[in-house]
């Protein structure tokens, strides 16, 4: 038996299993009973150290999401197909402004432009700062400005079920060979082909997560956010937001807010706002137990 200390990434957990990647090799490992007492939840992405094929112990994160449970982000990737499905927006700036609150980089990767040229998408997010890349695989240098964004990082796709997040990643590195699904007709959605967070090494270096699909109904699984930490999470408020006339402003409907008369010279996108007022709403109504 192997006394010896490793260190590695967690890659993979699956029925109380986790895979260690070390630059020693690959060993699948059991987790140390105490971290359960201790409320340690290891999972895909943290940095640990094993021995006996057990993780004996887990770094500090940098960031980590619920749901799926993944830590140690450097950037979250949104997949958002023009058509078949419809951009959601509301949906999209919920995870941004997650991604933001988390300290990870948001990234728009616009898939099904040979359909439509999702140019809305594109103008929105482009001009509040945020790296959006278009994909069209006939095309071989989109498809390899994605594959150089990933390079050396940590990084997980996410999007709308059918939007393509399989297909991307099998034209990044074909050796994943990662199973995709076509769209459900009837349901207008795709099906979910991803089941747990795995991530996976790339030829280039760097590691990428193929997450479950997501729904409105499973955004407060990813984290929530209060409603006075919001507007923080809207890079493109943060010039605005202390000029407003009052110090408590929600930048909602008050008069003397500086956020809505940016608003309304087309300096901040309304979609972007009108998607800020929705999540400001329903921050209301969470219950303090719901937050902690």
């Amino acid at each position: 038996m192997d006394n010896t200390v490793k260190s590695g990434i967690i890659t993979k957990c699956l029925g109380g299993l986790y895979t260690v990647e070390s630059p020693d090799g690959i060993y699948v490992c059991k987790a140390r009973g105490v971290f359960r007492s201790k409320g340690i939840s290891p999972c895909a992405g943290d940095m640990v150290e094993i021995k006996d094929e057990t993780i004996i112990s887990v770094a500090e994160r940098r960031n980590c999401i619920i749901r799926p449970p993944l830590a140690n982000l450097d950037q979250l990737i949104f997949v958002v197909s023009t058509c078949e499905p419809a951009p959601n927006y509301l949906l999209l700036d919920k995870f941004i402004a997650i991604a933001e609150y988390k300290g990870i980089k948001p990234v728009i990767a616009v898939t099904k432009t040979d359909l439509d040229s999702g140019s809305e998408i594109i103008q929105i997010y482009s001009s509040i700062g945020i790296d959006v890349l278009e994909v069209n695989y006939s095309d071989t240098r989109s498809v390899d400005a994605v594959r150089k964004l990933l390079a050396k990082k940590i990084s997980a796709f996410t999007g709308n079920s059918g939007a393509g997040k399989s297909t991307l990643l099998n034209a990044v590195d074909p050796a994943l060979n990662i199973p995709t699904a076509e769209i459900s007709k009837k349901l207008g959605r795709g099906k979910h082909t991803t089941r747990h967070a795995e991530l996976y090494r790339l030829e280039t270096g760097g590691y990428i997560a193929d997450t479950p699909g997501f729904s409105t109904f499973e955004t407060n699984r990813y984290d929530i956010i209060r409603k006075e930490e919001l507007a923080g999470c809207f890079r493109e408020m943060a010039q605005f937001t202390d000029k407003c006339r009052f110090n408590d402003c929600s930048h909602t409907c008050e008069k003397g807010c500086a956020v809505l008369e940016a608003v309304s010279e087309g300096r901040i996108p309304r979609s972007r706002h009108t998607s800020y007022c929705n999540m400001y709403d329903e921050a209301k109504q969470l219950k303090e137990w719901e937050i902690k």
